[in-house]
């Protein structure tokens, strides 16, 4: 890897201060854009004739999506950026290059019934019944299991209530639970902390929770250690996460869309405007650093509409 591509991540992580999955996605890019242009070394290869058979290379030979070479050509263009910031380069030369078309996609998001029948289904494990279902035995398989359902069911529970993002949610802390003022200080994107008020029910189901992890003596620390914790006392992880999801919605026959904690995130946001909520709260509330991000939820309101429409106008059948 050139020194020109360490130095730009160090830029990113240290400077705009991105995420270290997005560093790692910026490194995958640049590395394989450096591995396609060779022999020609950086910053001579960015240049708009390297620069578009790469993107033809993805598309033709690797069969790459057309959303995702967007994400390639956005990465070397911010890349181009700063070597022009630095002296490196004249212009930044993606800029002058045709990208190809994506088809816009709506958010996917649950039906209001179906996450209610998922609660309703899963009651037990929010409640302080399943308490005295402990047998409190070190290493009891009915302890982990009792323990994965509760943590999985909570897990379902603050995504779909704060519609706060994945990493987030593994970001959380004690110290990060407002218990007497039911809220949630997130730490999110950029370094940014935002305050997230949270349903009362939300607030008993961690207080539960935490119940739950002294019956099982696993041991955790102060207010800067993790929330949620795994049942052999680890910090959570994206796979771990992704996976809690998949098998606590999976067991819902009417859940059918996919399965995954950003489609709980679109689905807080899309309930949340339907009910007309200010799309400026929604905003703040998802942190989006813009307002463009959260006015994509928008379409799916104008579908509601327009099936409203259809069934209730009365020259709505008309030819």
């Amino acid at each position: 890897m050139s020194e020109l591509i360490v130095k730009y991540l160090s830029y990113v992580g240290g400077v705009k201060r991105y995420s270290s999955r997005t560093q790692a996605i910026y490194r995958e890019i640049l590395e394989g854009f450096e591995a396609f242009a060779a022999p020609e070394q950086l910053p001579g290869a960015l240049c708009a004739p390297v620069i578009r058979s790469y993107e033809v290379h993805l598309l033709d030979e690797k069969g790459v999506g057309a959303r995702t070479v967007g994400l390639h050509m956005s990465v070397l263009s911010g890349f181009c950026r700063w070597l022009v910031a630095q002296g490196e380069l004249q212009s930044n030369p993606v800029r002058t290059l045709p990208r190809p078309k994506v088809e816009k996609r709506l958010p996917v998001f649950y039906r209001e019934d179906s996450i209610d029948e998922y609660f309703e289904k899963t009651a037990i494990y929010g409640s302080t019944e399943v308490l005295s279902l402990f047998s409190c035995k070190p290493g009891d398989k009915g302890d982990l299991q009792l323990y994965s359902r509760v943590l999985q069911r909570l897990i379902i529970s603050i995504l779909f209530s704060t519609g706060i993002r994945r990493s987030e949610l593994i970001g959380l802390t004690r110290g990060s639970f407002d218990a007497r003022r039911h809220v949630l200080h997130v730490l999110g994107k950029g370094d940014k902390m935002r305050e997230i008020p949270m349903p009362e029910s939300v607030c008993e189901d961690i207080l539960l929770y935490l119940r739950v992890v002294d019956k099982m003596g696993i041991e955790t620390g102060g207010s800067d250690s993790p929330l949620l914790l795994t049942k052999s006392g680890g910090k959570l992880y994206p796979v771990f996460v992704d996976r809690a999801v998949k098998d606590e919605l999976g067991a819902v026959p009417e859940i059918t869309a996919r399965k995954s904690p950003h489609v709980l995130r679109h689905t807080l946001a899309t309930e949340l405007l339907n009910e007309g909520t200010d799309i400026n709260s929604i905003k703040e509330l998802l942190g989006h650093s813009s307002l463009a991000a959260t006015q994509v939820y928008t379409h799916n309101s104008v579908e509601k509409l327009k099936n409203v429409y259809n069934k209730a106008h009365p020259r709505a059948s008309k030819k």
